[in-house]
């Protein structure tokens, strides 16, 4: 009776029977099992990243560097901040080194902090033409944008799920890409929806790269 509970035991633990184990085997079944778990948890993970919706990530790379390029031609270009320099003067104190603002570190890291808040302001835009799918803005940042927005007949409202979800990919956006945003744009390099969105990230077809092999 006893070896038959025992053995009882064993079949609905998942564990040798402890009369017939130690400590040490019990320890080292549950790092395997947790091994296991994270494994397969990464390879979830990993799977679900390489299914991003392309349209929805492109869309919002291009949006955050639209949203950059605005904020950016809204500041006096000649305005200049101080900035850390590791050279010396004959003194011994430090130089001081001025940059243009809006290409400081200090200037866009602030820009990228709140840039994602500007998703709620865009909608899936489908060319009546080519039937192209992209996320663009529709709601005018003044009265004097008016006339550069598409017709809004082209835009899909899909409540806030949409623009949440874009928001969202815009995050994560800012988040791979932080240092390579500021750094392409502190340069003041132009092209740089192809160099952010298709070059360093792939998030978007580069059909400059295209158009050079044809």
């Amino acid at each position: 009776m006893g070896e038959r509970l025992t053995s009882t035991n064993a079949v609905v633990t998942g564990f040798p029977a402890c009369t017939s184990c130690s400590l040490l085997q019990v320890i080292i079944m549950t790092s395997w099992i947790i091994r296991m778990t994270v494994v397969v948890m990464s390879l979830f993970i990993s799977n679900v990243h390489g299914k991003k919706d392309r349209v929805l990530y492109c869309s919002a790379c291009k949006a955050i560097v639209d949203e950059m390029n605005y904020s950016i031609h809204q500041v006096d270009p000649k305005k200049l901040i101080s900035v850390g320099s590791f050279r010396l003067n004959p003194d011994g104190t430090m130089k001081d080194k001025k940059v243009p603002l809006v290409r400081s570190e200090t200037y866009l890291s602030e820009l990228l902090d709140g840039v994602c808040n500007s998703m709620s302001d865009y909608a899936l835009h489908v060319d009546p033409d080519t039937n192209h799918k992209q996320y663009k803005r529709f709601a005018p940042r003044s009265s004097k944008d008016t006339g550069t927005f598409p017709d809004f007949k082209n835009f899909q409202f899909d409540g806030p799920e949409a623009s949440n979800a874009l928001k969202f990919a815009c995050e994560t956006v800012v988040e791979e890409l932080e240092d390579d945003i500021i750094s392409v744009f502190s340069q003041d390099t132009g092209h740089v929806h192809e160099e952010l969105c298709s070059r360093v990230s792939d998030y978007c077809e580069d059909h400059s790269h295209k158009n050079k092999e044809l």
